[in-house]
């Protein structure tokens, strides 16, 4: 995946594969959906800040919800979960695999859901893959989140090492044209602007985190058998490999972090 600087408004865009309704459809059509889903019903993640600031029973969306393994992990753990996607066929195999879970099509942009209707919203992922930008989804966030409600949100950060890259000229710089703007992919986005921009939509922020340390170093690292070896410790199943790798991951996460999780609140 190709990355560029664009230092207008301090961010990278990545460049591969458009990330639209029928990628994600592609993507997702590579897992056992049912597998998939149910081995997330423990998703630390989702579950730690949610217990923190919701209760038992609060209605809760994730906006872009792909397989809907943190709906699942949501429902099986005491919340009334919803989820949306605008990526059709997915979400059809999705109900018919598990048809009890309340996942449905719909655009983040627009969502069918009453005004002040959730008491929490969970975003993973998805502001950055907009190249217009994420006016529209934090209006809709704003108006389906309850006064009072919460709103988690996660997006790839420009981390301190992305930044260090950046000051050494690591980056090509950012020029628009039109077939790269055909395949673009994801920005990774400065905190700062991301906080400002929802604190002036009615929210106020209430934490932040750095997460995804492993994945952010070995993404950006240049020695390529350090990235093998570290991808190939990211992707193992085995159990003391997952240990060296969440180790690892904490560790780097304040340096390397590959994305940031917000929680704000709804103040009106």
């Amino acid at each position: 995946m190709k990355r560029f600087y664009d230092s207008v408004n301090d961010r990278l865009v990545y460049v591969d594969n458009k990330a639209n309704e029928c990628f994600w459809d592609v993507h997702w059509n590579k897992y056992d959906i049912e597998q998939a889903i149910k081995l997330a019903t423990l998703n630390r993640l989702i579950l730690v800040p949610t217990h923190k600031y919701l209760f038992k029973g609060a209605q809760i969306l994730e906006g872009g919800c792909g397989l809907g393994q943190n709906v699942w992990s949501l429902q099986k753990n005491g919340y009334d979960a919803y989820g949306i996607d605008y990526a059709e066929d997915t979400v059809k195999k999705v109900n018919a695999v598990i048809p009890e879970l309340k996942v449905s099509c719909c655009d983040v942009r627009r969502l069918k859901f009453e005004n002040d209707f959730f008491d929490g919203y969970w975003s993973l992922g998805v502001v950055e893959h907009f190249y217009e930008g994420f006016d529209t989804i934090a209006h809709e966030m704003n108006r389906v989140i309850k006064p009072g409600g919460y709103l988690f949100l996660t997006f790839p950060c420009m981390s301190k090492f992305r930044r260090r890259k950046v000051r050494l000229g690591k980056y090509k710089i950012w020029k628009e044209n039109p077939s790269e703007l055909d395949n673009f992919y994801q920005f990774a986005l400065p905190e700062e602007s991301v906080i400002s921009h929802f604190l002036n939509d009615g929210f106020t922020l209430i934490e932040k985190k750095s997460i995804g340390g492993l994945k952010g170093f070995k993404d950006e690292i240049e020695h390529k058998e350090a990235q093998r070896l570290l991808q190939k410790l990211y992707d193992s199943g085995n159990i003391v490999s997952r240990v060296l790798a969440w180790g690892l991951d904490q560790l780097l996460a304040p340096f390397a972090g590959h994305c940031k999780l917000l929680v704000f609140r709804k103040t009106n």
